[in-house]
């Protein structure tokens, strides 16, 4: 199965991304999306890739590159998290870099994960945690048809206050 477009594709991580993942993973207000709040060094983020077996029946997870084909640039990841294989089930997250928002990037990254994960991985569902708050994310995963299924009250304490955040889930 391919995973690219004409437009984008979806690779496994290397070493020459170490720096745009150095940046991602450092910045503060996006350590929510991880649950993790403490900086990762780049011998970490090294150790990560190169320590990887690429294998999410193993790890129960997967990050792959977003990558434009156009000039090989890397504009965000997706995360497949939580996999489950018995149940038949996977989670999904999405960075797109500030820059390259608003292009249908998202979209078509989240088009060639679903078709993988449903196609690939055999999974029955996929399902993701927005923020309320997320108005652009919500958007584009209900544009994917995912169902919101519903709302954990107060969950992620971001910036001073509580937050909701919405589960959504697409069933094949």
């Amino acid at each position: 199965m391919k995973l690219s477009n004409n437009n984008i594709e979806l690779r496994a991580p290397e070493l020459q991304d170490i720096d745009i993942l150095y940046q991602w993973e450092n910045d503060e207000s996006i350590w929510y999306l991880s649950n993790t709040n403490i900086p990762f060094s780049r011998f970490d983020l090294e150790q990560f890739i190169l320590n990887s077996n690429h294998d999410i029946y193993s790890e129960k997870q997967y990050r792959f590159m977003i990558v434009k084909t156009n000039d090989l640039k890397v504009i965000g990841c997706i995360d497949l998290f939580d996999f489950d294989p018995k149940n038949k089930r996977v989670g999904i997250g999405i960075l797109i870099d500030g820059k390259y928002r608003n292009q249908g990037f998202a979209t078509e990254a989240l088009s060639l994960i679903i078709d993988y994960a449903f196609e690939q991985l055999d999974v029955h569902q996929l399902f993701c945690n927005i923020l309320s708050s997320n108005a652009e994310s919500l958007k584009l995963f209900k544009r994917k048809q995912f169902s919101e299924i519903g709302v954990k009250k107060d969950w992620v304490f971001l910036q001073g206050k509580y937050q909701d955040e919405i589960l959504l889930q697409l069933i094949r």
